[in-house]
């Protein structure tokens, strides 16, 4: 029988770190990363595991910071789980199955349910929101410091069937404060040193096609209100981007006139708006004849 260790890396979570524990009960090992938590983050982890490394925190280095539980793993297969997610009783039985049955696979990618404003995001690009975190030990790492990074794993890459649980944001003011405060100021020094140049255009139309693609092509009108809110502040967290990357460039003007610029955006997002609305219709419609006409009025208007 191969085993499993499971790396739980924290910070300050004695609120929802027993649940997360608990979960991964099912794991030969529980290898836990005590990131200077100053609450009771570590003593609740002691009642689960011996195996507990503490180091200091740092925020810009959320993902990779967890390499030092990885290195200390000593079984032959390796699980991500953060503090906020949750082993499911299915997945733990699909894991030992996946990992003790004959794999041409080095990693597997698992469905993630995210609970965001107490609600289920079955769409708006949330689900099935594959995320890469079993892998053979040896195998895979966090090699950038950028605060979210995927895991690097070398060799050919699986699925799971059964969910990983995300107890997601749980308030406007949490997504506002992680946003702001950590996810894109961190986002636009990256792009920064990719080599992208502010663009003033960028800083109109991708916010607003972030929108398009949560709320229509991703279905977010399906999941309801939830579903707006989250595409308008994916939206934002795309414009406070481009916002921080203004910023480090020294808050440069434009020669062009912001008024045409503005304008000729906005006509573009109304042509791009209808073109979404239209295409809904045409998936709503049985009517093979309204289809039709439909599809054209569609053309025209792009």
């Amino acid at each position: 029988m191969k085993k499993l260790s499971v790396i739980i890396s924290a910070f300050n979570e004695e609120r929802k770190i027993e649940d997360c524990l608990k979960s991964a009960k099912f794991a030969d090992e529980i290898v836990f990363v005590n990131n200077s938590s100053t609450d009771q983050t570590r003593k609740i982890a002691e009642k689960y595991t011996e195996t507990i490394i503490d180091q200091k925190n740092d925020p810009n280095r959320i993902d990779r910071q967890k390499n030092a539980g990885i290195e200390k793993a000593t079984n032959e297969w390796v699980f991500i789980l953060d503090a906020d997610e949750r082993i499911t009783e299915e997945l733990a039985r699909e894991i030992k199955q996946t990992i003790n049955s004959e794999t041409k696979f080095s990693g597997f990618r698992i469905p993630r349910k995210n609970i965001a404003f107490g609600k289920w995001i079955q769409h708006t690009g949330w689900y099935p929101d594959y995320q890469l975190r079993l892998f053979k030990k040896g195998k895979g790492r966090f090699s950038q410091d950028y605060v979210h990074q995927v895991l690097e794993v070398d060799g050919e890459i699986g699925l799971l069937e059964n969910d990983l649980f995300h107890q997601n944001y749980e308030s406007i003011n949490q997504f506002l404060n992680r946003a702001v405060n950590l996810y894109t100021p961190n986002e636009a020094e990256k792009k920064i040193a990719q080599g992208y140049e502010f663009s003033f255009s960028d800083a109109i139309k991708l916010p607003f096609n972030e929108f398009l693609k949560r709320f229509f092509k991703e279905k977010g009108f399906k999941d309801g209100f939830h579903g707006l809110i989250l595409a308008i502040l994916m939206a934002f967290y795309h414009f406070m981007v481009f916002a921080y990357i203004w910023e480090k460039q020294k808050f440069k003007e434009t020669d062009e006139s912001m008024l045409n610029l503005a304008k000729d955006e906005f006509k573009n997002m109304v042509r791009e708006t209808n073109y979404w609305i239209d295409t809904e219709k045409i998936e709503q419609h049985k009517n093979p004849i309204s289809k039709s006409l439909l599809k054209v009025k569609r053309k025209l208007s792009k």
